[in-house]
């Protein structure tokens, strides 16, 4: 594995100890509050942080399937996601609802761990060349989803997402 792929592997490692931390020491009450700028509880905002490692598991056979379409094919999928943007919202944002109703504080640490580890093995198997593949992506999904990204910003997307979000949490300080 590269230089960047052992980053990418430590960032994973780093926000597993982060949300353990977070699980750790919040309240109840805390976890059930709103936090800072969604319209999640924390909780439900912790567990779409570990969504977005979630959907990178989905995202790189997407990336490695369309990056070998010819480049107006790919431009023409990416605008057709953005175009879908508002029914993407909606989805995301009531997925990530109902889903912690699941992968609560009890089980969303276990998903994330399960998950980088996987993520971290996939990556670990890639050649240069499958990281140096590209995707267009749909930019008004996400503000770190740039217009055309590889697939080794792809794997480390998820601790951009996390680390933006986790600013977001409202858990006071002794969370």
């Amino acid at each position: 594995m590269d230089v960047q792929g052992e980053r990418t592997v430590a960032e994973y490692q780093r926000a597993c100890r982060e949300l353990d931390a977070y699980l750790a020491r919040a309240t109840r009450a805390q976890l059930k509050a709103h936090s800072d700028g969604t319209r999640w509880s924390n909780e439900e905002l912790l567990f779409h942080m570990v969504f977005g490692y979630m959907v990178v598991r989905a995202l790189v056979p997407l990336v490695k399937m369309i990056g070998r379409l010819p480049e107006p094919w790919r431009r023409a999928f990416a605008r057709a996601l953005n175009v879908s943007t508002v029914p993407f919202e909606v989805v995301n944002f009531w997925g990530s609802r109902a889903a912690a109703l699941v992968f609560n504080r009890k089980r969303m640490a276990r998903r994330m761990l399960a998950t980088t580890r996987k993520l971290a093995a996939a990556l670990e198997g890639e050649s240069p060349a499958s990281l140096a593949r590209s995707m267009d992506f749909p930019n008004r999904w996400d503000p770190f989803f740039r217009p055309s990204m590889t697939l080794a910003d792809v794997y480390a997307y998820p601790t951009l997402h996390f680390d933006f979000h986790g600013k977001q949490l409202s858990l006071g300080a002794e969370g």
